[in-house]
Formats: structure tokens, sequence, C-alpha cells
């Protein structure tokens, strides 16, 4: 069964949701009935109030059992509305992988079957049905729901035409029915907006055909699934009468074939004693360059003001939404924009405002752009939080407000001190202003012992070993070490072959001015030899260093020491000097420093822990220039018998500003 109809695009975003997987087995299997206790989880956490419930069943198509619905904490961008947990029911399986065959991605856009095979009857279905005690002083049920489906967009109007179902059967006020489909749902947002639901899932080639295949990066071809907004939206309200028990059936099924999935997001069930309105708003930033925000960048916001309720919510006299902008961004002229009402930048007050109702179960979308500002340092935070100003009592006066919210978000930086990176504070979003810093450091100490090492500056990777290979020690130490908790240790025999640091200086947005590290070496018992080359990403030579143990000391057998050489193009190798005798390195801490002198020469400086400053070359620059250094090389031309240690650390580079 394939399908050919054009896709359409739309954007916006939020997030949540599930995933899918299919195998290509048909087999017609019978409804599986879950057992008590995994239908009364779903209703515990599904329901605001668990004392109101009398029975839980529930059914779905799926052969191995119960894995079209779940309880979950979080998923994605998505978290409950009320309590600790909610519930996914999927005509797929419920879960966090791409809803695509065998979770594979990229992957085909065919999802999970079940008893009906590909295609076939009956249809993948999943039913959770609750019996409840409507409390005293109770007339009316509320839910709070967002709809999923892969189905969207390519498939609206045709009958491949997935549904969610919520049926509420009253004594007294006889059976009402949410529906949400393909067809007639509201849809909001698209796959790009829907991050780590797993139906953010993007063509790879042509996005008329299931069989096309999908993945989780955005490109040309277009999203390929959408979603509600994370509200109660259509007939989401249902009277009933205090004192009865009720019939509350969720339904979640595939239709026109087995093929895409849907999925529903459902918490928050509760009883109210009247019709209402009930303002939420949600608010998102993106910055369309991705990485982390930096001076200059463009700041996309999008608001999602929605009524929740079964009253309308008037233009009343005033503002319904404010928003002040941060003193570090300036508003993007003329990118302010709603769906609905009127939206508009303030300059007096460096604000965004709108006016405008919004009818029961339906949402207001604004967005605008700022630019952040030029010379904000690092780790500068820009948060702003809008205020919706609505009338919570229906006389014309907006006399009750509801603070804009944002979704926890992993920013790189620990806001709360609390040793995490996800900040889940709901009303701010934080991002970060880069500029490079004046100095970086690897100390090893929070690398593994015995693994390659690596460092960071503000989550950008600017540092990485090689691994080491037989025949040479390449790797973090513990125990021998200047400063810290560890240091790096090498062996290098000519059979090892070569060795690396690797930097990656475009990710600080940077040139280096110098290089510095500090070294431990000592004698040994025979010749042996390591030269460092300083290379550029076409591997030219910016610099050369050799250590080299020569026979020269006065204590056999350890009478071998090292001799430290700088390489000179015009004069050839040529040593750097020690207080020791001789000039050598005996056993000790060193420091070694490189930094460009003038337009075309290089300072060798050497300094001895305790001592200071021992020795200061200059030499001619070699065939590229310093500040271009991507990687330093190590190579042995000996082998060893009993190959001499030496180690590494507080390795620091300068960076130009």
């Amino acid at each position: 069964m394939r399908r050919n109809q054009g896709k359409r695009r739309l954007g916006i975003s939020l997030g949540i949701m599930l995933v899918l997987s299919g195998t290509a087995m048909m087999l017609p299997i019978a409804n599986v009935k879950a057992d008590d206790p995994f239908a009364t989880s779903l209703a515990l956490a599904l329901l605001a109030d668990p004392s109101v419930l009398v029975s839980a069943t529930y059914t779905d198509t799926d052969y191995s059992g119960n894995r079209q619905a779940a309880v979950l904490s979080s998923l994605g961008m998505m978290s409950p509305t009320q309590g600790s947990n909610f519930i996914i029911m999927s005509s797929g399986i419920a879960g966090d992988t791409p809803v695509t065959t065998d979770h594979l991605n990229p992957g085909t856009e065919e999802g999970t079957w079940f008893a009906g095979g590909r295609g076939g009857y009956p249809r993948d279905k999943a039913t959770l049905t609750m019996t409840l005690q409507v409390p005293e002083f109770m007339h009316y049920l509320y839910y709070d729901v967002q709809f999923f489906s892969t189905e969207y967009p390519e498939w609206v109007g045709s009958s491949y035409n997935d549904e969610l179902k919520v049926t509420v059967a009253s004594p007294s006020q006889g059976t009402s029915q949410y529906k949400f489909d393909i067809n007639s749902g509201y849809f909001v947002f698209d796959s790009e907006q829907i991050t780590g639901s797993g139906f953010d899932i993007f063509a790879n080639g042509n996005p008329d055909g299931v069989d096309d295949y999908v993945s989780t990066t955005p490109n040309s071809y277009g999203a390929d699934a959408g979603a509600s907004d994370l509200i109660p939206i259509g007939g989401s309200t249902h009277p009933v009468s205090p004192n009865e028990q009720i019939t509350v059936t969720i339904s979640i099924s595939d239709a026109g074939d087995n093929i895409c999935d849907s999925a529903a997001f459902l918490d928050n069930l509760m009883f109210t004693g009247y019709a209402k309105t009930v303002i939420t708003c949600h608010k998102n930033v993106e910055d369309p360059n991705g990485g982390d925000v930096e001076c200059g960048d463009t700041l996309e916001y999008r608001v999602v003001i929605s009524n929740t309720g079964t009253a309308d919510q008037h233009d009343n006299p005033g503002n319904e939404f404010e928003d002040v902008l941060p003193e570090n961004v300036s508003y993007d002229e003329d990118s302010a924009s709603a769906n609905m009402g009127t939206i508009s930048y303030e300059a007096g007050e460096h604000r965004i405002v709108w006016s405008g109702g919004i009818t029961a179960e339906h949402s207001a979308l604004l967005y605008f752009d700022v630019i952040v500002n030029d010379g904000l340092p690092n780790n500068a935070k820009i948060s702003n939080q809008g205020i919706v100003y609505w009338d919570s009592d229906e006389d014309g006066i907006n006399d009750a407000t509801e603070l804009s919210d944002d979704t926890k978000v992993d920013d790189g930086i620990d806001q709360d001190n609390d040793s995490s990176t996800d900040d889940d504070d709901p009303t701010i979003r934080y991002v970060v202003a880069f500029e490079p810093p004046l100095t970086v450091t690897e100390d090893f100490s929070d690398d593994s012992p015995g693994t390659k090492a690596t460092q960071s500056y503000l989550n950008r990777q600017w540092f990485e070993t090689s691994e080491g290979a037989i025949g040479s020690i390449f790797s973090v130490a513990t125990g021998y070490r200047y400063a810290t908790a560890n240091a790096f240790k090498t062996k290098i025999r000519a059979s090892g072959g070569e060795q690396y640091w690797n930097y990656t200086l475009s990710a600080l947005e940077s040139d280096i001015k110098w290089w510095e590290v500090w070294f431990a070496c000592g004698n040994a018992s025979e010749e042996s030899e390591i030269i460092l080359a300083f290379l550029n990403e076409d591997s030219e030579e910016i610099a050369k260093l050799r250590f080299t143990h020569v026979q020269a000391g006065t204590n056999p057998p350890t009478d071998w020491v090292v001799s430290l050489s700088y390489w000179n193009p015009s004069s050839g190798w040529s040593r750097l000097y020690t207080d020791y005798p001789g000039g050598y390195l005996y056993n000790d801490w060193y420091k070694l420093r490189l930094e460009p002198y003038q337009a075309s020469y290089v300072n060798y400086t050497l300094y001895r822990d305790d001592k200071g400053l021992v020795d200061l070359k200059t030499a001619e620059s070699l065939s590229a220039p310093f500040s271009d250094l991507a990687s330093v090389r190590f190579t042995a031309s000996l082998i060893p018998v009993v190959c001499p240690m030496m180690f590494w650390d507080d390795h620091t580079i300068g960076l130009v500003q």
C-alpha cells in the first residue's frame, strides 16, 4: 500500500513524544487485555485526584502486550502538567525512539504495526476505560491532551485519518465525545518544533511516500510529522453531575492502514464545578544558527497564548500580553506578527505588547525577533518573561495575570548550582553569549586514567589526544603529576608510530597566541629520542622540539640525561639549557613556552620548578605561521628496551583577542 499525496509545511514549535518501530510480521492476533494493575497505573498517572478512580481496564492490539501505552515522567521537551507523571497512548510503540521501521534513524516512515499486519485488519488500537466517581458540586470534566502523528502533513484530507477519541458517558448528561484526527485536527507544530519527541522526523528524499527514508536531522525536504498544542482543544470539556459514576473511554487508532503511527499525551484529568476561561502561555526561543548564542545572533521568539476553557476571552481595555525585552538585546525591526489581535513593539518601554480576544479552546500565536548586542561577556544571560492579562470572571476587566513559561533546556551552564546543566526554571530561558577567553588550560583532572584526553570550554571542545598504540604509552595517568589529580604519560618508541595532541581552535573562534606546558623527565639507562613537531592543518611544520637522552651523567646505569633542543632553520638543532651541570634536564618538573616574536621568529622559554626562568632562545620561524597550530605530533626514532617516561601537565594556550 503506497500513498502519493503532496506534503504541506507549516512552522512553529514545542515538543513531546514517543516512537514506534516496525516489524514486517503480519500476524492476525486478537486484542490483548492488560492486567488490571497496568490499567490502574495509567489511570493514576492521568488523574489529578486518584481518589475518584473506581476501576480501569486497558486493551491494545500489541501481540507482545501493553507496549502501546506508557507512564512517563518526561519525554523530549514534554513534562507533566500536574503531578510527576503523564501517560502516552499510541497506535505504535509508546516510547522515545524515532517513529520509523525498526526504530532506525534514518529509517522509513512505516512505523510499527501489530495485529492486522501492514495495512491489514484489525487496525492498531489502544483503549483505556475508567469508571470514575464524580465528587460533590462537580459539573464538568477536563483534561490536558496533545496529539502527534506521522500522518501529518501529507495525508490530510485522505482516508489515512488516525484519530484520538475520548468518550464520557454520564447517566444524567448523556454521552459527550472529544475527537482529534488528521483531517479535522487543529495542528500547530511540525517536526522542527517537537525536538526529542520521536516525531521530530524529516524526509530524506521524496516526502510523499511512506517508504521514503526519514531522520531527525532537519533538511530541505521538510518536516514529516506534526502535533497539536499541549492544551485542551476542541471538545475536551464534558458535562457530568455530582455524585454519579461515569465511564471515560480513551482510544487511539490507525485509520486507512497500519503503517504511519500517531500518539497522544494525556494528563491532569480533573473535575470542576463550572465552565471556565483558563489562560496558559507557553514561550520558546530559537537561535536559527544553532549552537551557542553569540553576539550579533538573531533570536526568534514564539509565544502561544491559549484559552483552554469553555468561555471566550474578550479583547478588553489595555494590553492582553506584555514582554519587556532584556537590555542586552535589540528588537529586530518589523519582526513582530500574530495570527490574531494586534502586536507591536514599544521602543520607549523596550517591550512587545499584544491586544486581542481568544475564543474558547483556541490559541493566539505571537512571533518576534531580537538581535543579541555586541560586546557581551562570556556567560551573559538573556532572559525575559512575558505576562498575560486576562479576565477571570467575565466582567470585561482584565483582573488576572499569567506568566509565560518555558521548557527544560540544557544550556551547558549550571544556573541552579545543582551540578546539572539542565535548568528547569519554568519561566526563564537561558542562553550563552560567547567571546573567546584569554587562555584555556588542559590539566587532565577531568579525564579518566588510561584513556585519551579531551578538553572543552563552555561545551566547545578545543583539545583531544590520539589513542596510544602498541609499543608506546600515550594516555592519561594518575599518581605522578604536577598540580592536579592526573597528568598525561608518554613512553614513545619508533615502533609505536605517530601520536598527536590535536587542537580545534576554530571552536574558540580565535587563533593561538602562545603555547605552554609543564613536563617532567628524568635520567635513563640507554639512548632514546622524542621529537615534537608543531603542525598546521596541512601538516606543515611551525616549530620543532627534540628530547634526547645522551650519556653524560655521573650515576650509572642511569647516566643517560635529557638534552632539549629546538630547530632553527638557519643553524639546525640548537640547545636550551638548564642550571644543572651541562645544561641537561635532570629529574624535575619544567615549563616550556613557545611564543611568536615579531613577524618571523619564535621564542623558546624554559623554566624549572622552584627555580624560575633558566633559558630563553629565539629562532627563525618555520614554514607555517604560529597562529595556524592544529596539532603537535609526537614521534621517536629509536626503540629502547627500557623506554623512558615523560609526564605532561597544566597545558595552557593563550588566545588572540
